[in-house]
């Protein structure tokens, strides 16, 4: 007879149409996260172009600065807006930060428990990419716009966001998981419209979850269980290793690293913004059709030659070599390294974090993830300066080492999960061991 766990596994091949239909509501729920992203990216582009502002407004020291970077967002960005001194700035970042950690790890698992397989990746996508706009967008304003008028540009996405949230349903599978059955379906017809059949779906998403929960009963230590060890180290090691290659530095300090290279901060922070605007699209287009691992190891593959371009020009500046090519190599190395992340490697990581995950262990597993991410974060950003400062060339080759290990980490460890349900995805990996 066969055990609970293999009737889990055999069980979650899915039958469910792949043609599932698109609805406005679940169109507007995607919004709804995506607005959301939108205020984190504002959040994450407003450092750099508001740098050089608040330190020449507030009189604040280097050190003072980047203790603003990760220390929600709607009194974060009020206080902000209204700083009289860095206490007002250092309340107004540690509240964003809060909301930032919260919705980075909340929106893409919300997409993706509440889109069908076939377009869950690029639904995933598309609220990680309205990230890069807005963080373009913030690069682009900083040219045109004092710190504090940003700051009110960042705080828009945040109302509509806040309205968004009464008109869209809960999540089917969280539904599940604390038994409400009947509201399920409910969920699912809200999502899929009146006319189709969601029974089938309704089914799979409530047997699963009822089997999953009656295996353990889970407590916060049972993460740590060998049989969770695949997608633990998958979402924690995705993480620690993207914020170790650079992200958060590198969109944190554009301008300090562009005015030291020689290069005109304005314009070089503008086709910093630009660029990131056609290959963002992109992650949304290539996630459901190339597959997660070939776009994470391939804008890797070019987040490593941005990263080692840069060390290359800043190495040709220590040896007092002609100023006009370490300006070049660094500009067109961010420039590489912008469109690389923006095209895939900056989201594609929340996306798969979103799906390895089993329902027993999501709360935890994604919160560790997300903690994970933060807490890297916090070190490159804080760090950056002083080790740049100490060798410029060297963060950089230090970067494109990172950036090249994901390569290696994703082709080893990270599985597919192109067009497998959430069940399906996450029995596997469970049962891995």
């Amino acid at each position: 007879m066969e055990s609970e766990s293999s009737k889990l596994l055999c069980g979650s091949s899915s039958k469910v149409e792949t043609t599932t239909p698109i609805t406005f509501v679940l169109l507007l729920s995607t919004f709804a996260a995506a607005c959301g992203s939108t205020s984190y990216g504002f959040a994450v582009g407003y450092s750099s172009p508001a740098e050089a502002g608040i330190m020449d407004d507030l009189g604040l020291s280097l050190a003072n600065t980047m203790w603003l970077l990760e220390l929600c967002f709607i009194i974060g960005w009020l206080s902000i807006i209204f700083a009289k001194n860095i206490w007002w700035l250092n309340a107004g970042r540690l509240l964003m930060g809060i909301g930032a950690g919260l919705h980075c790890y909340v929106a893409p698992i919300y997409v993706a428990e509440i889109t069908p397989k076939n377009i869950r990746g690029g639904s995933t996508a598309a609220v990680t990419f309205t990230v890069s706009c807005a963080f373009s967008v913030m690069f682009f304003a900083g040219n045109f716009f004092t710190w504090r008028k940003l700051a009110v540009i960042g705080a828009i996405p945040c109302f509509i966001h806040v309205v968004c949230i009464f008109f869209i349903p809960e999540s089917p599978r969280w539904l599940a998981k604390i038994g409400k059955g009947k509201e399920v379906e409910a969920s699912l017809r809200c999502l899929r419209g009146d006319n189709y059949d969601v029974s089938q779906e309704a089914d799979e998403i409530k047997d699963y979850t009822e089997t999953s929960q009656k295996l353990t009963e889970f407590r916060f230590l049972d993460l740590f269980n060998p049989k969770y060890a695949h997608s633990l180290i998958v979402g924690v090691g995705l993480m620690l290793l993207v914020q170790f290659g650079g992200t958060d530095g590198i969109s944190s300090f554009a301008g300090s690293i562009f005015k030291a290279a020689g290069c005109s901060t304005g314009f070089s922070s503008t086709m910093m913004a630009m660029i990131q605007l056609p290959f963002a699209p992109s992650s949304v287009l290539l996630m459901d059709n190339t597959g997660r691992r070939p776009l994470l190891m391939v804008t890797a593959t070019g987040a490593c030659l941005g990263s080692f371009l840069v060390g290359l020009g800043f190495l040709f500046q220590d040896y007092q070599q002609s100023k006009e090519l370490t300006a070049t190599l660094v500009f067109t190395g961010i420039l590489v390294y912008s469109a690389c992340f923006s095209a895939g490697m900056g989201g594609t990581p929340w996306v798969i974090m979103s799906e390895i995950f089993p329902i027993n262990i999501k709360g935890q597993g994604g919160t560790l993830v997300t903690l994970a991410n933060w807490f890297s974060s916090w070190i490159v950003t804080f760090s950056f300066n002083f080790i740049f400062q100490w060798s410029s060339a060297g963060v950089f080759f230090v970067f494109a080492i990172f950036c090249a290990s994901i390569v290696f980490f994703v082709a080893k460890l990270v599985p597919e999960t192109k067009g497998r349900t959430l069940e399906e995805i996450q029995a596997s990996m469970t049962l891995l061991q």
